[in-house]
């Protein structure tokens, strides 16, 4: 079922945290029952409420994003704008600054393309997939 995004965060660069991502290939939970997205979503968002920098980056999440095989996932996306699926991750502050690092980036871009020298080391090799905005195909 779609829900409509209200408010500031429809028009942001929003990093989508697939909520039901396991926290390893072995590990669907944590030892409190919580699996790994949702520990990502809750590392983002202490993060994100501890670092100005942050502000124009929106974190939400949903259930599945259908990349099983690439646990801990998220997508980065915002209107008119090149999008990217990332995984494997860890749900930690580390993994969640090196997102939003990314993210910030992305929402500063004109065309969401941000150069690769401008990239976290905490990205780097995460990157699954990279979707053109509705319109638009990549050149």
């Amino acid at each position: 079922m779609l829900r409509a995004l209200e408010g500031d965060g429809a028009g942001k660069t929003q990093v989508v945290v697939c909520s039901t991502c396991r926290h390893t290939s072995e590990a669907r939970e944590d030892g409190e029952g919580l699996r790994g997205g949702a520990r990502l979503a809750a590392a983002l968002r202490e993060v994100k409420a501890a670092e100005e920098g942050f502000a124009g980056v929106e974190v939400q999440d949903m259930p599945c994003l259908f990349a099983c095989k690439r646990f801990c996932t998220i997508h980065i996306r915002a209107p008119g704008k090149v999008g990217y699926v990332l995984g494997d991750f860890s749900a930690d502050a580390e993994a969640a600054r090196a997102i939003l690092t990314y993210a910030a980036a992305h929402a500063e871009s004109e065309e969401g393309v941000v150069r690769y020298a401008h990239w976290p080391d905490g990205v780097k090799g995460h990157f699954i997939t990279r979707t053109p905005p509705e319109g638009y195909l990549c050149t």
